[in-house]
């Protein structure tokens, strides 16, 4: 019986690691938007069977970062400009209502873990650190959407949170506006300590909206390059 408990652990364990590794690969633009993922070559990048990578790309698929398309197979999502515009605009209603929602309700525990987090967000910051920046700093939104203690609003902001990640973490490879995000979430913090709702919900839809325009300017310089060339 305990041999078949770690087996299973360790393909648990096997699948869970892919599906991160992979769904890195992804939001950190290894793999580019409109790519097709080959399941043998990512089997042999990652070291694993095929089977890890295909119940992996039926995740990524759930989370909306890959698109199952007949006779194409899984395709990294390419989303146009109007799409992106549309996503953004509602992750910040829904990240400013989350401000919202949890400066009403966040405990004194939470508030430590989120200083904590912040803390170890900033020093990967100091070190130029992006992949562990970016991680901590997805943490700290989820942390103050489940610290918001409703549950259908977490459920829809991680569906369309999923379909910008990739774009959200490009947006701080600028250095002027990364220093400028990273004073942003400072801010949030002092407004969750503070209890201010209307600080929050502020500081919050400026900071996404603020992501937004980076990444559109982004888009519209690269648009502009391929045009020329």
């Amino acid at each position: 019986m305990d041999i078949v408990l770690t087996t299973q652990n360790h393909t648990q364990n096997l699948h869970e690691a892919t599906f991160q590794k992979l769904r890195a690969l992804l939001v950190e633009g290894a793999i580019t938007p409109g790519s097709k993922l080959n399941e043998r070559e990512l089997a042999e990048q990652l070291e694993v069977s095929r089977t890890p990578i295909r119940e992996a790309i039926r995740r990524l698929a759930a989370d909306g970062l890959v698109e199952l398309i007949t006779n194409r197979g899984a395709i990294a999502v390419q989303l146009s400009r109007e799409d992106i515009l549309h996503t953004f605009d509602v992750i910040a209603n829904l990240e400013a209502y989350s401000g919202e929602l949890a400066a009403q309700n966040i405990s004194d525990q939470a508030l430590i873990e989120l200083e904590a987090l912040q803390y170890e967000m900033m020093a990967s910051y100091a070190r130029r650190d992006l992949s562990s920046y970016y991680r901590l700093n997805l943490q700290i939104h989820k942390a103050i959407n489940q610290a918001a203690n409703n549950p259908v609003l977490s459920q829809l902001f991680t569906q369309v949170n999923a379909r910008i990640e990739a774009l959200r973490f490009r947006s701080n490879q600028d250095g002027v506006k990364w220093e400028k995000a990273v004073e942003e979430h400072q801010e949030m913090l002092d407004a969750l300590k503070a209890r201010d709702v209307a600080r929050i919900r502020k500081v919050m839809m400026q900071h996404v909206m603020n992501k937004r325009n980076v990444v559109v300017q982004l888009l519209d310089s690269e648009t502009l390059t391929k045009s020329a060339a």
